[in-house]
């Protein structure tokens, strides 16, 4: 259980974000659209604006002042977020996202394939991380398998263990579902795949975890790869991380050329790689996203991804119990009613009111929800449904807003009742 002190310290909280302050439609904003993502603390804003108007200058180039500073700021933000999750700076790898990450590894890896060759993925995964494996597959003739789910909605080891076997060679997946929230054992997923087979490449798309669970990747040796974006963890949009075990990253065959530190030599003809993280990061970053992606680091850091973890469990666990309070049968929760299998990811299969048209009613109250497949076609299939409404809390969120969020529904669902939306 958690106290009224730590309820109201992360209340407080909400001043550090500038844009809870404005309202939609006369309505105080209460945004839960978090898992597609997160708004910005003001330590972050200001490390953008605070780039731009003190340094200003290209890095790993110039040997002026400016250039010197960007430089020392922007690997300072690699040191950041290689302690935040536990790793080595160089085997930090900056990119424009979880997609852009993801992509990398696949192209970088898939010399290193062959026809026949399985990739295992889940039902649950993000088009991010099918598409390109499907390409790949028809380039090479590779086959992908995928996993089912248990009764809670998350991936079923005893179909993992069915789906293993000699020809398997990368299993790439997401730690939590973002139309679920249900959270994947990866632990005993990723020993199991190693238990079988030690050289299989491991891939975690943790997009959707990384600003709610601790990641110590020293201790999580059974992760090869981990890739996440930093505009789902209060960092910009445009910028995300590619970590990989540094062995295995310089086995990756870049797929993108150019100038910057990526090279360290070129003649008329030819030329020679550098090593990693440098040989991913070709022509000039989002060096201004890059050091606000450090700041959003420190601020986690400050608050606590434990702490954070435990206060969003409080959130989940009072959502559940509100929304089953009610006569709702057009908003049952899809998945795990269990808090401890899911962070405050919440969807619902609305019979009767098409998830763009709640979106709508719900935002006259100035709340921010989502409606639609959520970049997950597969699993929306697998639901049967052809689209979801989504509710996606997180810390600057408080119960005063679920309780705002249930009496909104209600009135929808009046609404609907009575034709007003026919």
């Amino acid at each position: 259980m958690i106290d009224k002190e730590e309820i109201k310290y992360f209340e407080n909280l909400r001043k550090d974000f500038p844009i809870l302050k404005q309202k939609i439609n006369g309505k105080p904003l209460i945004y839960v659209d978090n898992a597609a993502t997160t708004q910005k603390p003001k330590i972050v804003i200001d490390a953008i604006t605070n780039y731009y108007t003190r340094y200003n200058a290209n890095v790993h180039r110039g040997g002026h002042t400016l250039g010197i500073e960007t430089t020392e700021l922007f690997e300072n933000s690699r040191e950041k977020i290689a302690k935040f999750i536990g790793s080595n700076s160089e085997e930090i790898v900056f990119t424009s996202g979880t997609t852009d990450s993801i992509n990398i590894i696949g192209q970088g890896i898939k010399n290193q394939l062959k026809k026949g060759d399985e990739i295992i993925l889940s039902y649950q995964e993000h088009h991010a991380n099918i598409i390109i494996w499907q390409e790949i597959t028809k380039e090479i003739g590779c086959k992908i398998k995928y996993l089912e789910l248990n009764e809670e909605y998350q991936i079923d080891i005893k179909s993992l263990e069915k789906t293993l076997n000699n020809n398997t060679k990368i299993i790439s997946i997401s730690h939590i579902s973002n139309v679920l929230g249900s959270i994947n054992d990866i632990e005993k997923i990723f020993k199991t795949v190693k238990q079988k087979n030690e050289n299989i490449i491991t891939i975690l798309d943790a997009a959707q975890s990384i600003a709610h669970k601790k990641f110590n990747i020293k201790k999580q040796n059974y992760i090869d790869f981990l890739v996440f974006s930093g505009h789902k963890m209060y960092a910009p949009t445009g910028v995300g991380v590619l970590y990989g075990k540094y062995k295995l990253l310089n086995k990756l065959t870049p797929n993108k050329f150019g100038g910057g530190g990526m090279v360290t030599d070129v003649s008329k003809t030819d030329f020679d790689i550098n090593s990693a993280p440098q040989k991913f990061e070709t022509g000039t970053p989002n060096i201004s996203g890059v050091i606000a992606l450090g700041k959003a680091v420190e601020y986690l850091e400050n608050i606590g991804i434990k702490r954070i973890e435990k206060y969003e469990h409080y959130l989940a666990e009072y959502f559940i119990k509100k929304i089953s309070e009610q006569n709702f049968e057009e908003f049952q929760i899809i998945g795990s009613k269990n808090p401890k299998n899911r962070i405050p990811v919440f969807s619902f299969d609305c019979e009767h009111i098409h998830p763009h048209d709640l979106t709508t009613i719900l935002d006259l109250d100035g709340i921010a929800i989502r409606g639609g497949q959520h970049c997950a076609i597969p699993l929306i299939k697998l639901l049967n449904t052809c689209a979801t409404s989504r509710i996606s809390l997180t810390f600057y969120n408080t119960t005063n807003e679920i309780d705002k969020i249930i009496k909104s529904l209600k009135t929808a669902k009046q609404k609907f009742e009575l034709g007003e939306f026919l």
